[in-house]
């Protein structure tokens, strides 16, 4: 009997898979929503202590 053919070994390794296959789906899922959010052209702005004119309220022009 070999060492690795208790069953116990079986489970793990199904477990393991299983965290494995959630793991993945995980990174594919925000991998995902990166590039959704790249491709809309959303602003990707951070904070960065320095006025941004793009963030400033609309003010209409002087007549």
């Amino acid at each position: 009997m070999r060492p690795d053919s208790h069953e116990i070994y079986g489970r793990r390794r199904s477990r393991n898979v299983g965290l494995g296959i959630v793991l993945g789906a995980l990174v594919l899922l925000i991998f995902a929503v990166t590039i959704v959010k790249l491709s809309q052209g959303q602003s990707m702005e951070g904070f960065d202590h320095q006025i941004r004119p793009t963030l400033l309220p609309a003010t209409e022009p002087a007549e």
